[in-house]
């Protein structure tokens, strides 16, 4: 089979360069929508200039106590609460309020009920 060859037209360019109207219209273009959304920025977010920066000494918080031995800690946490939960002391003596014995207290409840509690009903067998 033979193959039919066409032949290309020779290589040719541009005969002109880009018109500096239209590249000084595209930069004016560019600029002007540049800042009608700086300018659409700075009207939906007013405070956006504002220096926010503080004025005066600057705050110093305490270092972070780390705990170096926690079961020790929890020891020692667990030791206060039973302490408190056994024994008897004024919570405020002003107005007559203190705290007993949880022992006792769990005793008494036991006994007397809770004032105001409602009563456990009947139940029918």
């Amino acid at each position: 089979m033979a193959e039919h060859h066409q032949a290309l037209p020779p290589a040719r360019h541009e005969a002109r360069d880009v018109d500096f109207r239209m590249l000084a219209l595209g930069l004016a273009g560019t600029l002007g929508v540049l800042l009608m959304g700086s300018l659409l920025v700075g009207w939906i977010y007013p405070g956006i200039a504002v220096d926010h920066r503080l004025h005066g000494p600057v705050l110093h918080y305490p270092d972070p106590q780390l705990q170096t031995d926690p079961a020790q800690d929890l020891r020692r946490f667990v030791t206060g609460e039973m302490a408190e939960l056994n024994s008897s002391g004024w919570i405020d003596q002003a107005h007559g309020i203190a705290h007993i014995p949880i022992d006792a207290a769990m005793r008494r409840i036991a006994h007397d009920g809770i004032p105001d509690w409602p009563a456990p009903q009947e139940t029918a067998r």
